[in-house]
Order: C-alpha cells, then sequence, then structure tokens
C-alpha cells in the first residue's frame, strides 16, 4: 500500500477510535441528515463535545457539514465512507494476516 493510501486509511482509522463517534456514525447513517442540536439530545455528553467529535468525523471525510444559519446540518459522506470501507476490508483481508 502506497504512503498516501497509508495515511488516510490511519486518517480514518483514528476518527473511528472513539466509542461517541461510532455512535453518531450510526445515527447519522440512520436518517439522511442531522442538525447539531439533534445529536446533543440524543447524546450524553455537552454539545461543546459533540461539536468537537462532529470537528474530528468531518476533518477525515467520513461526514459532511451544511449551514443552514443558525444550524449546521450533517450527514454521511457517501463517497469517502465507500472509499474506507474498501480501504479496511482490503486492509483487513485475513487469509494475508499471519500471527507471530
Amino acid at each position: 500500500m502506497e504512503v498516501e493510501k497509508k495515511q488516510e486509511l490511519a486518517r480514518f482509522a483514528k476518527a473511528l477510535a472513539h466509542p461517541i463517534r461510532l455512535e453518531i456514525l450510526n445515527i447519522l447513517n440512520s436518517q439522511s441528515c442531522c442538525f447539531t442540536g439533534d445529536l446533543v439530545e440524543l447524546l450524553p455528553i455537552a454539545q461543546s463535545t459533540v461539536s468537537q467529535h462532529l470537528k474530528e468525523l468531518k476533518s477525515a471525510g467520513l461526514i459532511k457539514g451544511e449551514i443552514n444559519p443558525p444550524r449546521v446540518k450533517y450527514c454521511i459522506d457517501k463517497a469517502n465512507w465507500k472509499k474506507a470501507n474498501l480501504m479496511f476490508a482490503s486492509f483487513l483481508k485475513i487469509e494475508e494476516f499471519e500471527p507471530q
């Protein structure tokens, strides 16, 4: 795997490495979109913490945000989500893994 692909895979993995971010992705996957305030109502954390997790997911390219003043609407970036799925599937091929 080339260096750029490894860096991109690592960026996706980092964004997925927190249970709240996984829950945010589950929520967004079950709907076409969601406003920040809706996520705050569904999650047991402060609005500022939700915003920080959304920033990490957006920075990784896994979600998109659309500003509808004064609110932001989020949805999964389907192209990058598909790309992440394919990259993880390729990287995690069981037949290529050899325990030591």
